[in-house]
């Protein structure tokens, strides 16, 4: 598992954002944004309110700007790792872990000094209560805009003079600045100033968590309302489909009586012929009856006959083309209920004729192959692909990656775990996908 996690590139590119926070500050310090020059100016006797204002306000813009990477890409990594290894913990654990982590990198990287002090386990903790109250994982562009707004928010507590005893404002130029209001009599200004803007901006993160959250919940209401009504609608269409499938048994019978009516009272070798192939007409007919009837009826098919079931089921009236890929002996025999096995394979040839349209030289290739003891019958396509976040969703009923709703493969894993049989997926993005029903060995007959 771990090494799965490693090969991930969207681990790798949080785990990226982090480094990228920590080293931001050797191409942007309080050189490149002139807070330098105006330290200087405030030494050199140039002590005004509005340039010592001027000065917070950049520091506190800067350490925003530097602390975000760091934090975000700490919440999303652990917002990953714990969905992938389905251990919610790990999303409080992980940033616990990572961010202190960083300060002491920072620190011992840069001459400055980034203490991890009250101001940063105070934002921590915040953030840390975002985390643990999320019902739902809110996008990362939702988390970094909440982020930043709180950052901002807490950050200017370190600029309250008064507030130093307590452990904030302990950095090196945080501490030069609040000196300086209080030398020039600006500490009560500072600190008006100072809290209201941290109010302003700690309340509006929490209302925009507030309101996201409860949006994102709303909207996955809605969506598991949307699967529920989609399947009652399925299972009311499949109930009747059934109805109406039993209901042609009845002129079945009289068909079959009737023909055999015909076959007894002439004498004509032609016409009896024909009442047999008549009777072998309907004896398969009724056993296709049977099969979609009952999930458990199954019966021993060639390889060679279930393809051909299923290119006639698919194409039949289309100008579509699909290739056949035998590498294996199509004459071995697979004890499977035929109409639903065909039925989970037109739902694969479908996927895949969905996934290369608009894709120069699409092409489609229905594989079966034996592996050791099992067969295998597959679906392959070179179209776009399927991303890492689209396979954790694609085997529940109503996902789908077109524009319309579907049953996506959760029929098609339905069918397979009705046969005993598994269903696997192997997809790149840019490379096309295959989708495998692998047959275990009490279903195939050699």
């Amino acid at each position: 598992m771990i090494a799965s996690l490693m090969k991930s590139w969207t681990i790798w590119m949080k785990i990226g954002v982090i480094l990228f926070g920590v080293f931001l500050l050797s191409w942007l310090g309080p050189d490149e944004i002139g807070l330098t020059d105006l330290l200087i100016s405030l030494r050199e006797g140039e002590e005004t309110g509005n340039r010592l204002m001027l000065a917070v306000f950049l520091l506190v813009s800067l350490n925003t700007v530097l602390a975000l990477f760091h934090y975000i890409g700490a919440l999303l990594l652990g917002d990953e790792i714990a969905a992938r290894l389905n251990r919610p913990w790990l999303k409080i654990i992980i940033p616990l872990i990572v961010i202190p982590l960083d300060y002491i990198v920072i620190n011992a990287y840069y001459s400055l000094t980034y203490s991890f002090s009250s101001y940063a386990l105070l934002l921590l903790l915040a953030i840390l209560l975002l985390q643990a109250f999320e019902k739902d994982r809110l996008k990362p562009i939702i988390k970094t805009i909440i982020c930043s707004q709180l950052i901002f928010g807490i950050e200017w507590l370190n600029e309250i003079p008064s507030l130093s005893q307590y452990g904030f404002g302990q950095g090196s130029i945080s501490k030069e600045l609040t000196d300086i209001a209080v030398q020039i009599g600006f500490e009560q200004s500072l600190t008006l100033y100072s809290l209201t803007l941290c109010l302003i901006f700690v309340i509006n993160a929490v209302i925009l968590a507030v309101y996201f959250s409860l949006a994102e919940q709303k909207w996955r209401i809605k969506q598991e309302l949307h699967y529920a009504q989609l399947e009652a609608m399925q299972s009311r269409s499949g109930r009747e489909a059934l109805y109406l499938v039993h209901d042609l048994k009845t002129p079945l019978t009289t068909i079959e009586g009737l023909n055999s009516l015909i076959s007894m009272k002439v004498d004509d070798s032609k016409i009896k012929e024909y009442c047999q192939r008549i009777s072998a007409s309907i004896l398969s007919v009724s056993d296709m009856i049977s099969e979609i009837l009952y999930d458990d009826k199954k019966h021993w098919c060639r390889i060679k006959d279930l393809v051909e079931y299923v290119e006639a089921s698919r194409l039949s009236g289309t100008n579509l083309n699909l290739k056949v890929d035998f590498q294996t002996d199509p004459e071995i025999k697979i004890f499977i209920n035929k109409i639903r096995m065909t039925r989970a394979l037109v739902n694969l040839i479908d996927n895949a004729y969905d996934a290369v349209n608009g894709v120069e030289d699409g092409k489609i290739l229905l594989k079966v192959k034996t592996y050791e003891n099992e067969l295998w019958l597959g679906v392959s396509d070179n179209g776009k692909g399927i991303s890492p976040k689209e396979q954790e969703k694609i085997w529940k009923a109503g996902f789908s990656t077109k524009s319309h709703p579907g049953m996506g493969l959760a029929f098609v894993r339905q069918v397979a775990e009705g046969h005993g049989a598994s269903v696997e997926i192997d997809s790149k993005l840019g490379h096309g996908t295959i989708i495998w029903i692998k047959l275990a060995e009490g279903s195939v007959s050699r």
